[in-house]
C-alpha cells in the first residue's frame, strides 16, 4: 500500500531528576553535597532510508513516545539518559509542525537525519547549588520536560522528471520504454493509482529519475480525480514532460487538453509552471494525429512539440537528450511558499517573546503564563520546602510579584500556573 502522508503525536522523553545526596567516607568530615544530575531524555530522531519507499509502518503507529533519562546518582554520578527513537523515513520525506505549519526539516539525501523531538535535559543534583551560605543544600531540580509536538509527515517524490497529463495519454507506457520500471498499462482511465519511478539511461551516459503520476483532470487542483494527491510529487521535479494524446482516442481535444492541464499546475500552490516543459505529442501512428497536431501548433506557435509513438519508442531518443540538457542547467525549487530573503540580509529580527504573562480571570484569580516560568515550574519539586522557596524566589527576581501587583493582585488572590493554583501573599 502506498501512504504518502500520515499525522502523528510525538514525545520525547523527560530529563532524569537530579538526586540530594551527601558524601559519607569514613575519613572526611563535612563532605558536603554530592548528588549526580538526571540523565538526558531521549530524542526522536528521523533518518533516511533508502530500502523505504512508504510512510505505511507510521499508519499505525501514531503515538511516539521516547525514554526518560535517570535519576542522578550519589558522588556526583550523572544518571543514565533515556534511549533515542530512530525513525525510519522514505528517501524525499519533508517534516511539518501542524499546529504551526513551519517546516522541520526535508529529508533528502541517504541516511540524513534530523531531531524532530528533543529531550529534556536532566535536573541539576544538590552539589550545584552550594554557596558559602548555604553549604549543605538540600534540594536539586527535577527534569525538563520533552518537547511533545504533533506533526505531519509527507512523502514527495524525489524525481528530477514529472510525466504529466490526462489520463491513458501514454505515460506509463512512456516510462516502461525508457526505463526498466513495471507499471500496471492498461486501456482505461487512472490505471496508474500510485506514483512509479524509474531511472533513465541517455545513450550519451547521462542519467535522470523519471516520474509517472497519476492522471490530472480538470478540476484537479480543487481537489477532483486522483491526480490531485499527487500534484505535490511534481513540486520536486525540476522538468515537467507535458504528454498529450494527438490521436484524441479518447475524443478529448489534444488543444484544449493542454490548456486545462497547465491551468490546474498555475492554481496548484507550489509556482509548477515555473519549470521548463516539454511537450510530447503521443500517439501520432492514429489518423487524426497529424491533423490535431497541426491545429496544436497553430494555437501554440511558441511551444516546441515532439511528435512520437511511445509503444515503439519512435522519436524518444531527441526527448531524452532535450530533458537531459536541461536539467544541466535547471536549479532545484523551493518547496516552501515563503518570500526570499531581501539580497544582503542574513538574518529577520524577531521579538523576543516575554518571560511571562499575566491574564485577569476575573474574581480575583489570575493565571500565569510563559516558557520561562512554566519551564522553572515543571522542574521544581513541591514537595520539597527549599525547592518551594527557591522557586518563589526566582519568580520575584524575574518580576513576577511586581507585575501582579501592577496588574491589580491583591493579597488572597488565587494565581494559576496550569491547573495548580497559589495564594498571592505579600
Amino acid at each position: 500500500m502506498f501512504i504518502d502522508r500520515v499525522k502523528i503525536k510525538l514525545k520525547a522523553g523527560k530529563g532524569g531528576n537530579g538526586l540530594v545526596a551527601f558524601r559519607r567516607e569514613k575519613y572526611v568530615p563535612l563532605g558536603g553535597p554530592a548528588g549526580g544530575d538526571g540523565g538526558k531524555g531521549g530524542d526522536i530522531i528521523f533518518e533516511v532510508d533508502t530500502n523505504k519507499s512508504t510512510l505505511l509502518d507510521l499508519r499505525y503507529n501514531r503515538l511516539l513516545v521516547a525514554e526518560d533519562g535517570g535519576v542522578g546518582k550519589p558522588k556526583k554520578m550523572h544518571g543514565a539518559d533515556g534511549a533515542d527513537i530512530l525513525v525510519k523515513v522514505p528517501l524525499g520525506t519533508i517534516i511539518k509542525d501542524r499546529n504551526s505549519g513551519a517546516l522541520l526539516a526535508d529529508l533528502t539525501h541517504p541516511k540524513q537525519q534530523a531531531i524532530i523531538a528533543k529531550g529534556g535535559k536532566g535536573g541539576r543534583g544538590n552539589w550545584h547549588f552550594a554557596s558559602g551560605r548555604n553549604s549543605a543544600p538540600d534540594y536539586c531540580e527535577q527534569g525538563e520536560p520533552g518537547e511533545e509536538k504533533e506533526v505531519e509527515i509527507e512523502l514527495k517524490l524525489l524525481a528530477d522528471v514529472g510525466l504529466i497529463g490526462y489520463p491513458s495519454v501514454g505515460k506509463s507506457t512512456l516510462l516502461s520504454v525508457v526505463s526498466k520500471a513495471k507499471p500496471e498499462i492498461a486501456d482505461y482511465p487512472f490505471t496508474t493509482l500510485v506514483p512509479n519511478l524509474g531511472v533513465v539511461q541517455v545513450k550519451d551516459g547521462r542519467s535522470f529519475v523519471m516520474a509517472d503520476l497519476p492522471g490530472l483532470i480538470e478540476g484537479a487542483s480543487e481537489g477532483k480525480g486522483l491526480g490531485h494527491q499527487f500534484l505535490k510529487h511534481i513540486e520536486r521535479c525540476r522538468v515537467l514532460v507535458h504528454v498529450i494524446d494527438m490521436g484524441a482516442q479518447d475524443g478529448r481535444d489534444p488543444v484544449e487538453d493542454y490548456r486545462i492541464i497547465n491551468q490546474e499546475l498555475e492554481q496548484y500552490q507550489m509556482r509548477l509552471l515555473e519549470r521548463p516543459q516539454i511537450v510530447l505529442a503521443n500517439k501520432m501512428d492514429l489518423e487524426a494525429a497529424s491533423e490535431n497536431l497541426a491545429r496544436f501548433r497553430k494555437a501554440y506557435p511558441d511551444v516546441i512539440v515532439y511528435p512520437t509513438v511511445t509503444i515503439i519508442a519512435e522519436g524518444l531518443d531527441e526527448v531524452l537528450y532535450k530533458i537531459a540538457d536541461l536539467l544541466e542547467v535547471t536549479p532545484e525549487f523551493p518547496l516552501t511558499n515563503e518570500e526570499e530573503k531581501e539580497e544582503g540580509v542574513l538574518y529577520k529580527f524577531e521579538k523576543e517573546a516575554p518571560a511571562f504573562t499575566i491574564r485577569n480571570l476575573g474574581n480575583h484569580q489570575w493565571r500565569l503564563e510563559g516558557e520561562r516560568v512554566l519551564k522553572l515550574f515543571e522542574m521544581t519539586n513541591f514537595e520539597n520546602e527549599a525547592n518551594v522557596y527557591r522557586f518563589g524566589n526566582t519568580l520575584r527576581k524575574m518580576g513576577v510579584d511586581d507585575a501582579l501587583r501592577k496588574a491589580g493582585c491583591l493579597e488572597g488572590d488565587l494565581v494559576f500556573i496550569k491547573e495548580y493554583s497559589f495564594e498571592f501573599v505579600e
